[in-house]
């Protein structure tokens, strides 16, 4: 089985993503600053898309993650959103 290159850089880049994420630093900044360390001047790997593609990859990792808090806060939310306008005597 042979590993193409450039997924193999796109895992690590997003296993420090996600390791970064949650840190006081800038992920955002290990994005562009692991390709320059290791010399890979790959286009994609620099761009704007990528960045954003592994921003929402750790979106969703969270989301699966919290899910239950999530559903619970969004529950408690709309109730409050829709007990509002009963009181207020709103259709």
């Amino acid at each position: 089985m042979v590993i193409d290159p450039q997924l193999l850089v796109a895992l690590v880049l997003g296993l420090v993503q996600g390791l970064t994420e949650f840190l006081p630093i800038s992920s955002s900044a290990h994005l562009y600053a692991i390709p320059y360390l290791f010399g890979l001047s790959e286009p994609l790997l620099s761009s704007l898309a990528f960045g954003a593609v592994l921003h929402l990859g750790t979106l969703a990792a969270v989301l699966v993650a919290l899910r239950a808090d999530v559903l619970r806060l969004t529950r408690v939310a709309l109730g409050v959103v829709f007990s509002l306008g009963r009181r207020r005597g709103d259709p």
